[in-house]
């Protein structure tokens, strides 16, 4: 009986093996699950939207929209007589409103001197709805008629698999940022954005290769002297490329304080940080925030840009019945006043059960939930998002 149990403690696992084998398995399955919900020759599309939804990202009232869809500027009624309203019959109605752009009341890209915004989410504690914030954020704007770029910039590119892209299917090398940034034979940033099934959003996807980053750039620092090598300016660099084609960017950052993410922060005007409102979270973000700060200090004496338009903390996965999270929330407000926004995302089933299809919110059915438990979750999207863009019209100096 001993003898048996120290041939038992003798057979160790080899776990570079045992990853290996695991990575694949895994992948093959996933690639059968999105076989499942998207078969190949399937494309992702957004819903229709009712017209009080279509009314509000336009930014006018309901009876004024029926007035305007009935002189035939919408969708053909249903055999019911009710409207429903396509992005695209959203797009052409601001146009109508707006007298094909020459008002711009209603169409609301950037004009003038107004600047670029760049939107960089972050925070390197998983569980932080990071990746869903950036993903309802971008998606959001591009609703409300702004020319939207989602950036992924995490490895593990949950952002591109939720607008679709598989990164183990679909993004191939030099596909990612990485392209455009990389040290040797950087590709044209214009090359690797691609379109997308929401009107105005457009996607630079991720995948693992972006990691290569953080790896040639310590190499890249040992040359020295030349000027390629900061890498901090690099995204910042790229996005200059092609700012004139968009409103705002949006950058889901890496769960980490690595060379990308820092080269994101660099190229930001804004930066939005997620924190779950539980004590394990906010301690460490504590950490987070203080190596934030040294590093950035670092870059900023190498000439990286460390001010912004504007810093705020939201609340994710908020549980308003939850009296410890109600507290922390409360404590977080008294510490960082109005740096952190006053909405805060609900933690709601609705958010998740999307994601399992790789939905968002905007994206499916109000009849697949419970209207309350869905019609609470978009309340609390629209407010966060709405307030966010609120801060991007006050940059850009708009009532």
């Amino acid at each position: 009986m001993l003898q048996q149990k120290i041939q038992g403690h003798d057979e160790q696992e080899h776990l570079p093996t045992l990853l290996a084998a695991d990575a694949l398995e895994l992948a093959h399955q996933l690639q059968q699950h999105q076989k499942k919900i998207f078969p190949p020759q399937a494309q992702k599309a957004m819903r229709l939207f009712s017209p009080a939804e279509a009314a509000a990202f336009i930014g006018i009232g309901e009876g004024y929209l029926r007035q305007v869809a009935s002189e035939g500027h919408g969708p053909a009624p249903l055999s019911n007589g009710r409207r429903m309203y396509a992005v695209e019959d959203i797009e052409r109605i601001r146009r109508v409103l707006d007298d094909g752009g020459k008002s711009g009341k209603y169409i609301p890209h950037r004009r003038g001197d107004e600047k670029l915004q760049v939107i960089s989410v972050m925070n390197f504690k998983g569980g932080s709805a990071k990746t869903t914030t950036s993903a309802h954020l971008a998606q959001y704007l591009a609703l409300r008629g702004y020319r939207t770029l989602a950036i992924d910039l995490d490895p593990q590119a949950s952002l591109s698999a939720l607008f679709g892209h598989q990164p183990e299917l679909d993004v191939g090398e030099g596909e990612t940022l990485y392209g455009a940034i990389r040290y040797d034979e950087p590709r044209p940033i214009a090359d690797i954005v691609r379109s997308t099934y929401t009107a105005n959003l457009h996607l630079i996807p991720g995948n693992l290769e972006l990691m290569e980053f953080e790896h040639e750039t310590p190499k890249a620092m040992m040359m020295g002297g030349a000027a390629e090598t900061l890498f901090f300016a690099r995204i910042g660099d790229v996005l200059a490329e092609i700012e004139s084609f968009y409103d705002i960017v949006v950058i889901d950052c890496p769960p980490q304080l690595g060379f990308l993410t820092m080269s994101a922060l660099c190229a930001a005007t804004s930066v939005l940080i997620t924190v779950h409102p539980q004590m394990l979270d906010v301690m460490s973000m504590s950490q987070f925030l203080s190596m934030t700060s040294e590093l950035m200090s670092v870059v900023e004496k190498a000439g990286g840009r460390t001010s912004y338009d504007w810093m705020r903390y939201l609340g994710t996965r908020f549980e308003p019945n939850d009296g410890p999270q109600s507290q922390m929330t409360g404590f977080m407000r008294a510490i960082f006043g109005n740096r952190m926004l006053q909405s805060a995302m609900v933690k709601s089933t609705a958010i998740s059960d999307a994601g399992v299809t790789k939905q968002t919110l905007y994206e499916v059915e109000r009849s697949q939930f419970v209207r309350g438990t869905y019609d609470r979750a978009m309340d609390s999207l629209n407010q966060v998002n709405g307030e966010i863009e609120e801060l991007i019209r006050q940059v850009w100096g708009r009532k």
